[in-house]
């Protein structure tokens, strides 16, 4: 059945927004600390300490994750959630102090609202403050989905709206669970009845076209791709996997990317999937994996669907209901 992503014990979500400037972040949080795994896809990722999410690496638990705007401007933002979780004393115990361990992902939003407005260490620690406190999560433009558009082959010009989503199951005890920015280069469709929902304008800006077909047109080099785009997304599951089992599971959540979003994983976009293990229960690996991509597609599907139109760029709502 379907339940809250907030019904997921043991960790937490909080964002903030800059409406005027386009831009925002969303925070997870796991004060006791959270196994977790990474999968990158796309050409051109902004992270932060990702590399301690290798299977190689000795770090075995994070305490959070930064999805921000503001491309690698906004990397900053986890400075602000490191400061707040160090007042919490949440983290490593080094001796003479806690070190919180935080990744972090950004998506490009500089060319929706001011460009010079970015996601920073202010931002972050507010968007901490929100998760510990008051759980404002919520699907549409807030937090890193702010300033979210999809539809980029032909420039801004004729992209759509779009936003942060979620969507989650509970099996049992077993809960699984997504969370999804959507800031693609190509059109998103509804996997379960190949309907386009969101993309490449008409000419008009009443409808829809295909951004594959747009492109086989003229077969041209397109030769910067990388203004707009990076999908991220988090998977949450209170099953009991080690990092190396989650850098599978988020592998597998990006068939729910490939299956809604077309192109997908280019060189102009970061895509970058997290998967965290926040309980004890145990589950198989590949049925988590297989409903990863399950709950990827449906965030994917409410990003879209919860967005409004904003900063000149309409949202489904109001091209697919025109």
């Amino acid at each position: 059945m379907e339940i809250s992503i907030k019904e997921i014990e043991n960790i937490s979500i909080g964002q903030v927004e800059n409406t005027e400037a386009g831009t925002g972040c969303t925070v997870f949080i796991a004060e006791k600390g959270m196994r977790a795994g990474l999968d990158v896809r796309g050409g051109g990722p902004a992270s932060r300490d990702s590399q301690v999410l290798n299977p190689l690496m000795s770090i075995q638990e994070i305490h959070s994750i930064v999805l921000a705007g503001g491309s690698a401007y906004g990397l900053g933002t986890a400075d602000g959630v490191m400061r707040y979780l160090e007042e919490k004393g949440i983290g490593y115990d080094v001796g003479v102090s806690k070190v919180p361990l935080v990744v972090q992902s950004n998506l490009f939003d500089l060319a929706v609202g001011d460009a010079h407005v970015r996601p920073d260490a202010d931002m972050g620690y507010m968007a901490a403050r929100c998760a510990d406190i008051e759980q404002n999560y919520k699907d549409g433009n807030y937090g890193v989905g702010c300033g979210a558009t999809v539809g980029k082959v032909l420039g801004k010009n004729y992209c759509m709206k779009t936003g942060i989503g979620s969507y989650a199951i509970q099996i049992g005890d077993f809960k699984i669970g997504a969370v999804v920015a959507v800031n693609a280069w190509g059109d998103i469709y509804d996997y379960k009845s190949s309907r386009k929902i969101a993309g490449l304008l008409s000419e008009d800006k009443r409808s829809l076209r295909d951004s594959v077909e747009t492109m086989k047109l003229s077969l041209k080099v397109i030769k910067n791709k990388f203004v707009g785009n990076t999908t991220l997304g988090v998977v949450i599951t209170n099953a009991k996997f080690n990092k190396t089992q989650l850098c599978k599971i988020a592998g597998m959540a990006h068939d729910g990317y490939a299956r809604s979003i077309r192109p997908v994983h280019t060189s102009g976009d970061g895509d970058s999937i997290y998967a965290v293990s926040v309980g004890e229960l145990e589950v198989d690996q590949d049925l988590a994996g297989t409903l990863a991509a399950d709950v990827v597609s449906e965030a994917i599907i409410r990003a879209v669907t919860s967005a409004e139109s904003a900063y000149g760029h309409p949202a489904s709502k109001e091209i697919i209901h025109n």
